[in-house]
């Protein structure tokens, strides 16, 4: 089995534009850990890897991707090449479904969700849509461009299909808050940033672990540092919570992300990730298992192995910055 891994910042997606210092880390770290378990599964006979030449290259045999190089074509040769592709991707501008339409016409077994569960997360606008209509509990939603009169108070604006912390900025108020098109405008929560790790397969649901993420703040722009995976305990309303909101995004699978803030009401969704996130990075130390184990891509026989009990997770820091 080959297995092509294509995570877009580090393989040569932001060739002819200048790397972002707060992508490559995350990207480097997760493709990282992608190759570490890939290699580590029964059957895998090699990784196909790409990288933008200005970084190292993770492997001997990885593919560079230079300045007047189409980064896409040599994607697609080489999920032509794969049995399996791995892509990984921000929503940015529909980043992430442009890259799986590209691999499923290249390739039979692609680890990803449906286009139609991605879109809706691509979109947190659309995603908080979805959650409101399930009567589950989310952050309040609206276009930044026209705010409602009933919020108040200190608010949070990011890019609508923004990845991570992408622009995110906290204000005093709507007022002071711009009225740009492509932004969303959502009341500022106070409680505990996290995020959950969860697996989906066609027998189930798993809450893998429950991180912390660790926000920093700098003129009122919110970064993420970086985030203690298994840091916190799974309890009752997270059980309940985790089933709904895939049940709420039909087409949702493998490894996603789902952010939430933990206030003394309860837990309440920030947005779901379609894919793996940077949690990835320290989730099979923290488990003590291979997660990319339990992938039905790449399952040999056909069937799928029962998830083992879980012990709680031994916390594992993850730093960006």
């Amino acid at each position: 089995m080959r297995v092509f891994i294509c995570e877009f910042v580090t393989a040569g997606g932001l060739r002819g534009q200048d790397l972002p210092e707060t992508l490559v880390p995350e990207g480097t770290r997760m493709r990282d850990a992608l190759i570490a378990d890939i290699e580590a599964l029964p059957g895998v006979g090699g990784l196909l890897l790409a990288h933008d030449d200005r970084l190292p290259a993770p492997q001997a045999s990885s593919v560079p991707v230079g300045a007047n190089d189409d980064p896409w074509a040599i994607w697609a040769g080489l999920a032509a090449q794969a049995d399996v592709v791995w892509p990984i991707a921000p929503e940015t501008h529909g980043l992430i479904a442009r890259l799986i339409r590209l691999m499923r016409a290249q390739c039979a077994h692609v680890v990803a969700c449906d286009l139609a569960a991605v879109e809706i997360c691509s979109s947190k606008f659309l995603t908080a849509q979805r959650l409101a209509a399930m009567a589950l509990p989310h952050v309040p939603t609206f276009r930044a461009a026209a705010p409602p009169p009933e919020l108040t108070g200190p608010v949070v604006t990011k890019p609508d299909d923004g990845a991570g912390c992408e622009n995110t900025r906290r204000w005093a108020s709507p007022d002071a808050a711009p009225r740009d098109p492509d932004l969303i405008i959502q009341p500022f929560v106070e409680g505990t940033p996290a995020s959950l790790t969860v697996l989906v397969r066609p027998d189930g649901v798993t809450l893998l672990t429950v991180n912390r993420q660790h926000l920093t703040e700098t003129d009122g722009m919110l970064s993420l540092s970086g985030l203690t995976v298994g840091a916190l305990g799974e309890d009752e309303r997270l059980a309940r919570l985790v089933p709904a909101v895939v049940a709420a995004i039909p087409g949702l699978s493998g490894i996603i992300g789902i952010d939430i803030i933990l206030t003394p009401a309860g837990p309440v969704v920030v947005e779901v990730n379609p894919r793996i996130t940077t949690s990835y990075a320290g989730l099979h130390q923290a488990l003590a298992i291979n997660p990319a184990a339990f992938l039905p891509e790449f399952i040999r026989d056909g069937r799928l192995p029962a998830i083992p009990h879980l012990p709680a997770a031994s916390p594992v820091e993850v730093v960006l910055r």
